[in-house]
């Protein structure tokens, strides 16, 4: 492994990233994303997958994005397939912002239906960046298999995700409006009203699909 440049400074850097406080480790991770040195990458991912303070995994995030995609890649790749599911998320979540498409092969089904919510949040939100043009159909179908799950803000990831496919998720979509599971009736049809409306806001298109469930529809008459 590469490792940084000897001197006061990175020694100094290191032990920042590692330090009790917060805000040290914030400035550590601003001080190596300023100044990108290959041998910090994996100590920044090593972090990543521990660190409790979510401003300082973002920070963590930018600094990572700072160095070559050459260097940073290939290490992501291998932490998406991590034991530990924050290192996996963390993972998933700077992909997304790299938004080099050599990863997409990494966004794999297992890790779009991961079991921890903020696993498959982030690999959703990676495989809408991250899809080749004219995949967009194929991965609203796998996205698909994920409507009803989990709470609100779960759900909206996910219906956030296939409203970024554009009009390639709609077939898709629609066809789960007339799921037999009401879980995934009721997130399908709050998911196209937002496509529809984007100011609806999703707490109103939730309840809205809710009383049409209810009743016993579809959302699908009188169209």
């Amino acid at each position: 492994m590469t490792v940084p440049s000897e001197g006061t400074n990175t020694t100094r850097v290191l032990r920042g990233l590692e330090n009790s406080s917060s805000s040290v480790r914030l400035q550590a991770a601003l001080a190596v994303g300023t100044s990108p040195d290959p041998g910090f990458i994996g100590k920044l991912m090593e972090r990543c997958a521990i660190e409790p303070e979510f401003y300082v995994r973002e920070m963590l995030t930018w600094a990572l994005t700072r160095h070559a995609v050459s260097m940073t890649l290939p290490v992501l790749l291998d932490e998406v397939r991590s034991e530990r599911a924050q290192a996996r998320s963390q993972a998933l979540h700077t992909l997304s912002k790299i938004g080099d498409r050599q990863a997409w092969p990494a966004i794999t089904p297992v890790l779009l239906s991961d079991a921890d919510d903020e696993v498959a949040r982030s690999a959703w939100r990676a495989a809408v960046v991250l899809v080749p043009e004219g995949e967009e159909h194929e991965l609203a179908v796998v996205l698909a298999t994920q409507l009803g799950r989990g709470e609100r803000e779960t759900q909206l990831s996910l219906s956030r995700a296939l409203i970024a496919l554009g009009e390639a998720m709609l077939p898709t979509l629609g066809g789960a409006t007339t799921d037999p599971d009401p879980r995934v009736r009721t997130h399908a049809l709050a998911t196209e009203r937002l496509w529809r409306d984007p100011d609806a806001g999703f707490e109103s298109a939730i309840e809205e699909a809710k009383r049409v469930v209810a009743l016993g529809g579809s959302g699908q008459e009188g169209r």
